[in-house]
């Protein structure tokens, strides 16, 4: 079980708690699969793999906080020109251990990013040079995390018959 976040709570204890568990909640349905059960795509029609989503958020992690956010030069990790959809069409199960390496270490660096900066910093991103604030990516993080969550026990299902309550 996956606990929630402490209540009541500061504002960015909250969003820091609620994206904390967000990101267990992923690691939590890929524990105890192997590398070819995480690149498994169960869904025939879906390009979706657990290790696809691990490597997607990890990515999604990097581009919000760290590239647009904070300005580190940093590039996508998996996405490419000419492979957009590199963190799903990419995956291969020989480096599953790598990518979920990957991912914690993404997590590490988000941390670190993020770690003295007030929620009300804002940043300008995009050709259309949008406004926005570190609240904004917090609250588009959990909530990218909360739909690939809902596939990731969906997927988990599907792989080995594991069904898990979040808690």
């Amino acid at each position: 079980m996956v606990s929630l976040p402490p209540r009541p709570a500061s504002e960015r204890a909250s969003l820091d708690g609620f994206l904390d568990r967000h990101r267990t909640l992923l690691l939590a349905a890929c524990a105890g699969l192997d590398g070819e059960q995480l690149a498994l795509r169960p869904v025939r029609s879906s390009r979706l793999s657990l290790l696809g989503l691990v490597r997607h958020l990890a990515e999604t992690e990097r581009i919000w906080f760290r590239w647009r956010f904070a300005g580190e030069d940093v590039g996508p990790l998996y996405q490419t020109d000419a492979e957009p959809e590199g963190p799903f069409d990419l995956v291969d199960a020989a480096d599953a251990e790598l990518d979920l390496a990957t991912f914690r270490a993404e997590v590490e660096c988000v941390r670190h990013a993020v770690a003295d900066r007030s929620l009300d910093e804002e940043f300008v991103f995009g050709r259309a040079r949008t406004r926005a604030d570190l609240r904004y990516v917090y609250v588009h993080m959990i909530e990218e995390y909360a739909q690939h969550n809902g596939h990731a026990d969906i997927l988990r299902e599907l792989v080995d018959g594991r069904v898990e309550s979040a808690g």
